[in-house]
């Protein structure tokens, strides 16, 4: 065991995703709030939402010049080994400057040379994996670190048995004790509260085929009596707000680019339509919502579905596929909102498994490498 200073100092490295980032920010608070004086610096990817979003919550970062590599033949190819050896260097010269004690990776490019340079270094690391598929860069860090905290059982398919903590995703802790919330929340949306509200996810960016499904099934919802709180995107906006022209009753539908009081759209809802990044199968499971899945066939190794399988193995979620969704979504969801008993069921078992707690018990971790 390396001796440490005091305060601690700590490095973060990763990004590229909310599904990276927002996890990231959460280790940091909490390390924070254990250990009130740490100096914690973030690593990033030049270009990406960390670069935005880590300052936004107060910590300072620096980027490195990483891209991923594609797996399609691509000219950006050709400068990739040139980005990696140049991220190499600045994450040296960022190393021996700040001294970290430890070294935590969350996946992404940035965390790649990052974690390489701090595991050379003989500095304590640790790696998170969101997802229940394992990324890339977390698998060839794997046999240099010494734990792996990851959120969903049976990681070891991907990574060293004997280096596993189960801890969960971090999530935001303003999602926690949501029913307190819910007057509020119907309130700041302006619903009404003798009447279900279906909230709708697509993510920051929205998702065209959940967009697609919920267009065409809008006034069967609305005729139902259903409130649909709809998140879709700021790129599909202005196509949806068309879309609501030919709706019955418009105003049961309330429309966003973006939602950001996700607290309160999750305390607001009755039932959820998703898709499945880990950070948002997390949040659903803290939250304890009554959530139907539409994985995205477009990310890496198809994680998304995987995701949302381990809920739905556990009877903890429902599962409608992208390519089917514009037919079927909509009549899975009415099915739903009519059975209380299952939308009871679902939320008992998405908080049975969920993890509230995990940016501590990875701190714990974290302060087993370094007090």
């Amino acid at each position: 065991m390396k001796a440490t200073q005091v305060p601690y100092r700590m490095i973060i490295s990763g990004g590229g995703t909310g599904g990276h980032v927002y996890p990231a920010i959460a280790i940091a608070q909490a390390f924070q709030q254990r250990f009130a004086e740490a100096e914690i610096l973030f690593v990033g990817a030049l270009g990406k939402m960390e670069m935005e979003k880590v300052p936004e919550a107060g910590f300072h970062i620096e980027g490195l010049p990483i891209r991923g590599f594609q797996r399609k033949l691509s000219w950006a190819n050709l400068s990739f080994p040139f980005k990696l050896l140049q991220s190499l260097m600045m994450s040296r010269k960022i190393v021996k400057r700040f001294k970290p004690d430890v070294a935590v990776g969350v996946g992404g490019y940035a965390s790649g040379p990052l974690l390489h340079v701090a595991v050379q270094k003989n500095i304590p690391a640790i790696v998170q994996e969101q997802n229940s598929h394992a990324g890339i860069t977390n698998k060839l860090l794997s046999s240099k670190v010494q734990k792996i905290c990851v959120a969903y059982p049976g990681m070891e398919k991907f990574f060293p048995s004997e280096k596993i903590v189960f801890t969960g995703n971090p999530v935001r802790k303003d999602i926690l004790n949501l029913e307190a919330k819910k007057p509020d929340a119907l309130k700041y949306f302006n619903l009404e509260a003798n009447r279900p509200v279906l909230l709708v996810l697509g993510g920051s960016l929205g998702a065209r085929t959940i967009n697609n499904s919920i267009c065409k099934g809008l006034n069967l919802l609305v005729n139902a009596g259903v409130q649909v709180l709809w998140q879709c995107g700021a790129f599909y906006h202005k196509e949806m707000k068309k879309c609501l022209a030919n709706v019955d009753a418009p105003n049961g539908v309330h429309l966003h680019s973006f939602i950001k009081a996700m607290d309160l759209a999750y305390a607001a809802s009755d039932v959820v339509i998703s898709r499945a990044g880990a950070l948002s199968v997390s949040e659903l499971s803290v939250a304890g919502k009554p959530t139907i899945f539409v994985p995205s066939p477009n990310v890496a190794e198809d994680h998304q579905t995987k995701n949302a399988m381990s809920m739905v193995s556990q009877k903890a979620a429902l599962l409608v596929k992208d390519q089917v969704a514009e037919e079927e979504l909509i009549a899975a969801t009415m099915a739903l909102l009519n059975n209380n008993q299952l939308q009871r069921e679902l939320s008992q078992n998405m908080q049975r498994i969920s993890k509230p707690n995990a940016a501590e018990e990875i701190v714990n971790e974290i302060e087993k490498l370094i007090a």
